[in-house]
């Protein structure tokens, strides 16, 4: 089948933009994708004639708003290979995601002398949030080195382990350097030692099918704003026991 870019770019209203006196070419989507018309569409629709607080309340659009919003988290549990719907949380982005896991499951889970592996080519979504918590608790941030292709050391990595390890969080593919990383053989090694994983998704999720179950990782934060959806529509994956465990972060309501 024959790849028509013109096509592609129809679907995009922005994209009939001039910049400079020149056809806008977009390569930022890394960062933040630009929405085709049917997610405009779609969005448009729903506050037009369907928005309401979701399950909130017994009225019908309150009803009509539910039953959409768990449909979505049913096809992104799909998407995502997951065992549930019920084992994914709707957040604003993957920052927000490990964030969540940081704050809830690390509270409980993470203290003084234990310790948590990230690599040298994480974004800063998927090291400060954890540099916060060792501050926190007083625990150690170990980082994986990079050999000079970009390419983890793996022969390091082994050596980072030990009893005290509570996490391994890890990028799928780097949003820097295009690296994609063994998660299936990393996850593997981290179980071995008792460790959660956390899989960071945001690059990976567009270019290759998802297997949270194969991989058997605790979290996996899949973002939408690298995905041409909406920036609240991102979701981040855990075992439906460790959802039910998790400590708060946030009170109140929805």
């Amino acid at each position: 089948m024959t790849f028509s870019v013109e096509r592609v770019r129809a679907d995009f209203p922005l994209l009939n933009r001039e910049v400079n006196g020149q056809p806008l070419a977009y390569l930022d989507s890394a960062a933040s994708a630009q929405k085709p018309e049917a997610v405009i569409n779609a969005e448009a629709e729903f506050y037009r004639h369907g928005y309401a607080a979701v399950h909130r309340g017994i009225h019908t659009l309150s009803a009509e708003a539910t039953a959409s919003m768990e449909q979505v988290r049913q096809r992104a549990a799909t998407f995502l290979n997951a065992r549930s719907a019920e084992e994914l949380v709707f957040v604003r982005g993957t920052t927000e995601g490990i964030n969540l896991v940081a704050n809830s499951w690390g509270n409980a889970n993470v203290g003084a002398g234990d310790n948590i592996i990230v690599s040298a080519m994480e974004h800063h979504a998927n090291i400060v949030p954890w540099q916060m918590l060792c501050a926190r608790v007083g625990a150690q941030l170990r980082v994986i080195p990079l050999n000079q292709d970009g390419t983890l050391q793996l022969d390091a990595i082994p050596g980072l382990f030990d009893e005290r390890t509570r996490l391994l969080a890890i990028t799928q593919v780097s949003n820097v350097l295009g690296t994609e990383n063994p998660i299936a053989a990393l996850t593997a090694l981290a179980h071995q030692h008792g460790a959660k994983v956390l899989v960071d998704g945001a690059q990976a999720v567009m270019h290759h099918p998802v297997t949270c179950r194969r991989w058997s990782a605790t979290f996996t934060p899949s973002p939408p704003t690298s995905c041409t959806v909406p920036p609240a529509s991102a979701c981040s994956t855990s075992s439906r026991t460790f959802c039910r465990r998790w400590r708060r972060g946030k009170g109140a309501g929805r």
